[in-house]
């Protein structure tokens, strides 16, 4: 497909503040400012710009306990959701929630979850109220690769097969299932090959270009749109932290991480940007700037929000 100058410049800014806000929660976290477990993204933004560009806003994801991202690039308000993760009132979900399970109703973001996996059968049950309500939304269910070993993996997929259900399995396969590479828990190289087993088509990507994701996701979309079925897009890619903020990451092979960051989307994508006369390095920078204020306004306004009381404890709970 043919992208346009706006569309192009729209992954890339999307992209550029995702960074700007994980660069900014890693900074806040090290310094003990946010509580909890916090898991970043950072280096992966291209597949949640390109992933999340094809969606309406009534459209669903289901994200994991690495979804800042996606959450961003769905449309998420970015201060709230830097609230969420101070523990403020003004969080999305009046703190309570904290960085693994975000979610935002109004934004179709239907949460994240710290359970490996356990976002598989929430958007596949949500693929499935939208057959029922007879729609044309679609749900796109970012995963990890190391998700691919459970068995609710499978149920979900077998599921979504033999119903045809309206939904994208997106898999970020950064190669390491926590600490575990994927050469060690997969007998295959390519995650995609285990969709082949329920009949559903896939697609392999490069996970640091958003216009790959975007093209991959848009053609699903658009087969989901039409009543064809699921689809498996395996994004490759790589994430530059550890598992979690605080992980040494002692498990890498020597020299991984910087074959890696020569593949930098931000970097990449800009380089690309100018080369078309899109963008210039000015273009670039006030992106830049504008995406830290945003950040800045985000930190600012989540400092200055007031944390929630013993009093509120038992608030939002359903039995």
């Amino acid at each position: 497909m043919k992208f346009t100058k706006e569309q192009c410049i729209n992954l890339y800014r999307v992209m550029v503040q995702i960074r700007a806000f994980e660069e900014m929660v890693s900074t806040k976290f090290a310094a003990g400012c946010l509580p909890g477990f916090v898991h970043l993204s950072l280096g992966q933004e291209a597949v949640a710009a390109g992933a999340c560009g094809p969606l309406r806003k009534d459209d669903y994801i289901m994200t994991n306990h690495r979804g800042h991202g996606h959450c961003l690039a769905k449309g998420v308000n970015m201060k709230p959701m830097m609230a969420e993760l101070y523990g403020k009132t003004t969080g999305l979900c009046k703190g309570k929630s904290g960085s693994m399970h975000l979610s935002d109703m109004e934004h179709g973001m239907l949460g994240a979850n710290a359970i490996v996996g356990a976002g598989l059968p929430i958007g596949t049950g949500a693929a499935y109220s939208i057959k029922v309500r007879k729609t044309d939304q679609v749900v796109v269910v970012f995963h990890g690769e190391g998700s691919t070993g459970n068995g609710v993996f499978h149920e979900s997929l077998n599921m979504a097969a033999i119903w045809k259900l309206p939904v994208i399995y997106c898999c970020e396969n950064n190669l390491y299932a926590e600490m575990t590479h994927a050469s060690v828990h997969m007998p295959f190289e390519n995650v995609a090959d285990r969709a082949k087993g329920y009949n559903i088509p896939s697609a392999i990507v490069d996970g640091n270009d958003p216009e790959a994701v975007y093209q991959a996701v848009d053609e699903a979309v658009k087969r989901a749109r039409k009543g064809e079925g699921p689809t498996f897009i395996e994004c490759k890619t790589f994430r530059w932290h550890g598992h979690y903020e605080g992980d040494p990451a002692k498990y890498r092979k020597e020299g991984e991480l910087e074959e890696w960051m020569k593949k930098e989307p931000i970097k990449v994508y800009g380089e690309k940007l100018k080369k078309l006369g899109y963008a210039k390095d000015a273009d670039l920078e006030q992106i830049t700037q504008e995406a830290q204020a945003m950040v800045d306004a985000a930190v600012k306004f989540s400092e200055e929000s007031p944390s929630p009381g013993p009093e509120v404890i038992l608030e939002d709970l359903y039995a």
